[in-house]
């Protein structure tokens, strides 16, 4: 039996979780500097409410909201530059999975401001400790707020690269429902997939232990159930539970790592625009079909879908119809997506592990049949 973990974050999870603990970033530090997209964490209410915790006690701030989708490494190098020349001694995160992934990015620059870009990757390049982070998710979906994982764009914003390391571990995380009651439907479903395939491809993972199982297996159950009632809009109990479910996936995957849906979605994500939880929801069934092919494989997905209440079948066609993403591509185009990701990690972490003829039959079957 497995049973290690590291969960280094303290969650704190609820309505108005932020005034209710608004000692821990009070004592964070002296200088805050503040990572948002454009929008999402005004309209949440969320940027407004750690405002007013920071100035109730008198604690200056820097706000960079400067954050795009996919955050672009060249971006996350120019907010750590303003946090380095601010002199914030602690970063707070606030949005979806892009301002917190770029936070964690900033923190590490701040401390660093002559590191090159992509040096950041480099543990041997870094000097000094990150920043310490706090995360307040807007989402429910990618459970950055629990893991180290920084997801960004490289700058021929053709490829994304995962940018970790022990000190990019948020001290703590703010998950308050409410801030997602102003995401559309799209985005709530989108978000929730991405979670869901958080669940599915930690459990399959053959770094899983005792407390990823019993995460995954959780968020998944709770995702499911919310999704296949197919809601035209989120309740609150709903948002409620797609919440708990995004940070417990986030807390699995910390563990595990992803899968294969992942790499396999980020050429759909930075070419054809398609969001990350519905790219990687899009090649659900491919994961489930070629992990059936191992004795393991088959096993755990047995017991996922047990767990949650439905047949491999239905999650086969459930969840890329729920994605919705249809194109029609040429040969050229299908290998130059797979090409772009071939040589991502994930795809040794599955029972089944793809080579790059599978990784180019799944995108025929998907995308196939477009004529030069």
């Amino acid at each position: 039996m497995n049973a290690s973990f590291n969960l280094p974050t303290a969650v704190y999870f609820g309505r108005e979780a932020i005034a209710k603990n608004a000692k821990v970033l009070q004592n964070a530090g002296k200088r805050a500097f503040l990572v948002t997209g454009r929008r999402g964490a005004a309209a949440s209410g969320a940027l407004d409410d750690v405002k007013a915790v920071l100035a109730a006690a008198n604690i200056p701030f820097l706000h960079f909201d400067g954050v795009t989708e996919n955050p672009p490494l060249l971006a996350c190098r120019e907010a750590g530059l303003q946090a380095a020349a601010f002199g914030a001694d602690f970063v707070i995160g606030i949005g979806g999975g892009s301002p917190m992934d770029a936070a964690k990015a900033a923190a590490a620059f701040a401390v660093d401001p002559a590191l090159a870009p992509e040096d950041i990757y480099d543990p041997a390049k870094r000097r000094g400790t990150a920043l310490p982070l706090y995360m307040v998710p807007t989402t429910a979906g990618t459970g950055s707020e629990v893991n180290p994982y920084s997801v960004l764009t490289l700058p021929d914003g053709r490829r994304k690269k995962t940018f970790k390391a022990a000190d990019t571990w948020p001290r703590a995380a703010f998950v308050d429902p409410r801030y997602t009651a102003s995401l559309p439907r799209g985005t709530t479903v989108s978000t929730a997939l991405d979670a869901f395939a958080h669940a599915m491809e930690s459990y399959l993972s053959p770094k899983s232990t005792v407390f990823s199982e019993n995460a995954a297996l959780f968020a998944a159950g709770e995702l499911f159930d919310v999704l296949s009632q197919d809601p035209t809009a989120f309740d609150e109990e709903m948002r409620e539970r797609l919440s708990a479910a995004a940070t417990a996936a986030g807390a699995a995957i910390s563990v595990t790592g992803t899968g294969f849906p992942h790499p396999l979605g980020y050429s759909l994500t930075l070419l054809d625009g398609v969001p990350h939880g519905r790219a990687c929801a899009a090649f659900a069934g491919d994961y489930l079909t070629y992990n059936e092919k191992t004795e393991t494989g088959a096993a755990r997905i047995a017991a996922f879908c047990a767990h949650i209440g439905a047949k491999p079948g239905v999650l086969k066609v459930f969840l890329p119809a729920l994605a919705g993403v249809e194109f029609s591509f040429t040969e050229e185009e299908i290998r130059e997506r797979v090409d772009l990701v071939k040589g991502a990690g994930n795809y040794q972490n599955s029972p089944y592990v793809l080579n790059e003829a599978e990784m180019l039959a799944i995108y025929r079957a998907h995308f196939g049949g477009k004529k030069r």
